[in-house]
């Protein structure tokens, strides 16, 4: 017999020359030996079209868009959808016509093949201008990827040797039963696949032989688990819990082939893009004053952040506050710097004690800060030096919403606040 690329060049040729009945034996033998091939089954619409046959048109080009998706391939997605379309114009089903020409029109990438689907859509918006607004024809009744299954040719299979009454028992002849019904596919070889439209998720189980009331599927909102006994007794079991996103379980389904176990989720979210089946790790929600912690090995700022206008970001003013008015000890000692007068304030850090000398206003300054709480320091810190040092608040309520502008010199508060650092 030939090869299937050749049936399929001879197809075409009598495809080209009108002989439509030829063409189509021709591909049919071809998809005996290529049964997944999208190409032949769009050439195949195309001759069943032109013969006339439009319900069998349309069921190929639906396979072929099927088997475009699987492969990937936008040009053959796109030459599915236009047969696709030209055969539901045929049958006069406007609407559904209108929406498939539209997916083979963002799939195009030829010149020629853009051009055929705009003289289609012309056709199209043409006879749906004739039409009321209530014509049942202008309805939408299809989605991107049809429900259709490929269908595969059953393998030849040898005839079973039978014993017939009478025979006494033949020697050297022996009888094999039939195999019990069951799973044939290995469980290391099961697998699964998915993709996506604008309303649903279609998850794909590539799995031959599973017996239709054997199989356990259960969606809900947020999860699918899928189960099924296996030819060994034990059970193969699929889960995904939590999904990307929410999913309508009333309107989701499935559906148990000969080949696969499919599943169609309806989203809850039209439109929103999954950026995979099964929703992505996410970051612990801290309760209600409790401080953000790492994640994954990841560490997270645990400090505010209070607002500025840095060019350079947010500032943390109790990084500030604490360069600018600590030191530690041992550094301070080997300069010769800690008198008695002067005590160590928590974990090693020195504060002046006593004022000796010098102004008392700033002394007075210098002591409000070493006895205020954390938020006092905060609005000091940040008022004297957004301020260029004209201005000193310990009202951090006020001065945390915006940055504290210069003041005019003259005033009390645009004294130098003088800290030891």
């Amino acid at each position: 017999m030939p090869s299937s690329a050749t049936l399929a060049e001879q197809g075409l040729k009598a495809l080209s020359s009108q002989n439509y009945s030829q063409a189509i034996d021709l591909y049919t033998q071809a998809l005996q030996q290529t049964p997944e091939s999208p190409d032949y089954y769009i050439k195949r619409s195309t001759a069943y079209q032109r013969s006339s046959d439009y319900a069998s048109a349309l069921r190929d080009a639906e396979i072929a868009v099927v088997l475009g998706y699987k492969r990937g391939k936008r040009e053959l997605i796109s030459s599915a959808q236009l047969r696709r379309g030209t055969s539901l114009f045929m049958e006069k089903r406007y609407g559904d016509a209108a929406f498939c020409i539209a997916e083979a029109e963002k799939k195009a990438a030829g010149e020629k093949e853009k051009n055929l689907i705009g003289i289609w859509k012309n056709k199209i918006e043409i006879q749906l201008a004739k039409l009321d607004h209530d014509d049942p024809t202008r309805e939408v009744t299809v989605s991107e990827v049809p429900d259709s299954e490929v269908p595969i040719p059953e393998e030849r299979k040898e005839p079973v040797p039978t014993i017939r009454p009478g025979d006494g028992g033949a020697t050297g002849v022996t009888v094999q039963p039939p195999p019990a019904p069951g799973v044939s596919t290995p469980a290391g070889r099961i697998r699964h696949e998915w993709y996506q439209t604008a309303s649903q998720v279609v998850l794909t189980i590539f799995v031959k032989g599973v017996p239709r009331d054997k199989v356990a599927v259960q969606i809900n909102n947020e999860s699918v688990s899928v189960s099924f006994p296996l030819a060994t007794g034990s059970e193969w079991t699929f889960d995904v819990s939590p999904l990307f996103d929410k999913i309508d379980p009333v309107a989701s389904s499935f559906s148990v082939l000969s080949t696969k176990i499919e599943i169609k989720l309806a989203k809850t979210n039209q439109n929103r893009k999954w950026g995979g089946l099964e929703a992505p790790e996410q970051a612990p929600v801290p309760e209600a004053g409790e401080r953000p912690t790492a994640l994954a090995g990841k560490p997270m700022e645990t400090l505010p952040v209070y607002p500025t206008s840095s060019k350079r970001g947010p500032k943390d003013w109790d990084k500030v506050a604490k360069a600018l008015t600590t030191r530690p000890t041992e550094e301070r000692k080997a300069k010769g710097a800690v008198s008695d007068k002067e005590e160590e304030g928590p974990a090693g850090v020195e504060y002046d004690s006593d004022y000796e000398g010098g102004d008392p206003v700033n002394h007075f300054f210098k002591k409000l800060y070493k006895d205020a709480d954390e938020d006092t320091r905060r609005a000091m810190m940040k008022s004297y030096v957004e301020s260029n040092g004209t201005a000193l608040s310990t009202n951090w309520q006020e001065v945390g919403k915006a940055k504290v502008e210069t003041s005019p010199p003259g005033s009390v508060l645009s004294r130098t606040l003088r800290t030891e650092c």
